[in-house]
């Protein structure tokens, strides 16, 4: 009796010795796990760096960063311009075009470029004449050869003082207001013009006696 007890608790050892170990018991019948002394922990995984973008990519978004920084840009400052008053420069209609001495006989078109007028000196009359057909407003080309203005148009033709004479314009083209300031200069005032027949040629101040 003794013997048997002492046997068995002999066996239920290891199962102690198990439990206080901390290791999972081992079934009945089984055989117990046997550890390669030469096993080694398993590494962790290497960490993959990604690689960098290439140029490539980053002209592309630099193009289209730059681009977005544009169109924005352009719209500030079109909000901007809306707030600013809107002012024309023209030049002056009011100039000086030296004395009656400086200009001969005939016609001189030495200011139509700038001003767009012509000086014309008859025997007892200095006047400027307007560059501009009474037709549809296009600017005659003086014919020297011809002694005519001839508009390149519809063929409008004036003389030599601008007076119509064939094509279709209606009337001569208009003479603009002239005077002479204290020092004898002529001063022109295109913003003043004078009609033929409304207001006539001999109106004081659309000729100067010479």
């Amino acid at each position: 009796m003794d013997s048997q007890s002492n046997q068995d608790l002999s066996t239920d050892v290891p199962a102690v010795n198990t439990l206080r170990s901390g290791a999972a018991p081992t079934p009945p019948g089984a055989k117990p796990a046997v550890v390669s002394p030469s096993a080694k922990p398993t590494a962790p995984a290497a960490l993959v760096e990604s690689t960098p973008d290439p140029k490539v990519n980053k002209m592309r978004r630099w193009i289209v960063w730059s681009s977005i920084g544009s169109f924005l840009l352009i719209d500030f400052l079109m909000f901007l311009r809306f707030f600013l008053p809107r002012s024309i420069f023209e030049p002056s209609s009011v100039f000086r075009i030296g004395v009656p001495a400086d200009y001969a006989l005939g016609v001189d078109t030495k200011w139509q470029q700038q001003y767009r007028i012509w000086v014309t000196r008859t025997s007892d009359r200095l006047f400027v004449i307007y560059a501009r057909c009474t037709h549809l407003g296009c600017t005659p080309d003086w014919k020297a050869s011809e002694n005519k203005f001839k508009c390149p148009c519809h063929g409008s033709g004036y003389d030599s003082e601008g007076i119509n004479f064939e094509g279709p314009a209606p009337r001569p083209m208009d003479r603009a207001n002239v005077e002479l300031d204290a020092e004898g200069q002529i001063v022109v005032d295109i913003s003043k013009l004078y009609e033929y027949p409304k207001g006539g040629f001999d109106d004081e101040h659309s000729y100067i006696q010479v």
